[in-house]
C-alpha cells in the first residue's frame, strides 16, 4: 500500500482545492511539476509543450507547470504521479532508477560517443523500450530531453583525474549508479536534494558536485565553486513522464 508524506498530502489538498476553484468541466487540466528554474532550457521546452497542447486542443486541454520544486523534490513528484495526484513530472533519469531499473544504464560513465549517438539511442527501439518500462510502475515515459553532459565542479581544488576526487565529498543525486561511480573514482558520494545544494556548497557540507553547464549557470553555483572540469563523464537524460491512467 502506498502512503503519503505530509508534504505529499499538502500537495494533494492544493490540487483538489485548485480543481474546485473556477475550473470549468470542459477543460482538462494536467498538472506538471519539476525542480528546474524557469530560465532553464528544459523548462522552456515544457512551456512550449504547454502552449502547443492549448493550441492543438483549441483550449480544451491545459498544462499547468509548477517549476523550482514548488510541489516537492524529483522523487516526491514521481511518487505523486504514481498516486495520480500529479498528472506529469520531469525527472532526471538518475532519481528514476529507484522506480524504473532500466534507467540505470544511463548512469554508466562515457556511455555515448557524442550527442548524435545519444539521440540515436533515445529515438530508437532501445529508447522506446526504456520509456515503456515505467508503465507498470505508474510512470509512463513520453520523451527524453537533452540535459547536457555532466562535469565536475568543486570549491577547493580542480579535478583533473579521478585521483583528485580522493577523500572529497561530492554531491550526487539519489541514484545508486551515481554513488557507485563516485566511490569507484575514490570520492565520497553525498546524496543531497537539488534545492539544498547551494547552501551545502556554501557551508562546506560538500566540496563539489557534478552537473551540466546550463544548470551550473542558472543555479549560480559558480558563485561558490571556483573550478569547473569539462570532463563530460555522464549524459543523463531528463525524462517526461505521465500517469498511465491520465494518459
Amino acid at each position: 500500500m502506498k502512503t503519503m508524506s505530509v508534504n505529499q498530502l499538502a500537495v494533494a489538498l492544493v490540487c483538489v482545492l485548485a480543481a474546485g476553484c473556477g475550473e470549468t468541466t470542459d477543460v482538462t487540466v494536467l498538472k506538471l511539476a519539476h525542480g528546474l528554474d524557469v530560465e532553464h532550457p528544459v523548462h522552456k521546452a515544457m512551456a512550449y509543450l504547454a502552449e502547443e497542447v492549448a493550441r492543438k486542443s483549441a483550449g480544451k486541454m491545459r498544462v499547468d507547470i509548477y517549476p523550482s520544486e514548488q510541489l516537492g523534490s524529483e522523487r516526491e513528484c514521481l511518487e505523486l504521479v504514481q498516486l495520480g495526484i500529479l498528472s506529469m513530472t520531469k525527472s532526471s533519469s538518475g532519481p528514476m532508477e529507484g522506480f524504473v531499473p532500466a534507467m540505470k544504464v544511463f548512469g554508466l560513465p562515457y556511455l555515448f560517443r557524442d550527442a548524435d549517438h545519444m539521440w540515436q539511442v533515445f529515438l530508437g527501439p532501445i529508447g522506446r523500450e526504456i520509456l515503456a518500462a515505467g508503465i507498470p510502475k505508474g510512470l509512463q515515459g513520453l520523451c527524453f530531453y537533452d540535459a547536457g553532459a555532466r562535469s565536475f565542479y568543486t570549491t577547493t581544488r580542480a579535478v583533473r583525474s579521478p585521483a583528485d576526487l580522493e577523500g572529497m565529498k561530492i554531491r550526487v543525486m539519489k541514484s545508486e549508479m551515481a554513488m557507485r561511480m563516485i566511490e569507484a573514482m575514490g570520492g565520497s558520494p553525498t546524496p543531497i536534494d537539488w534545492g539544498e545544494l547551494y547552501t551545502a556548497l556554501q557551508q562546506g557540507v560538500v566540496e563539489g558536485a557534478e552537473n551540466n553547464r546550463p544548470t551550473f549557470f542558472v543555479s549560480r553555483q559558480y558563485e561558490i565553486c571556483r573550478f569547473y572540469t569539462l570532463d563530460e563523464h555522464l549524459r543523463l537524460p531528463d525524462v517526461l513522464v505521465i500517469n498511465p491512467d491520465v494518459w
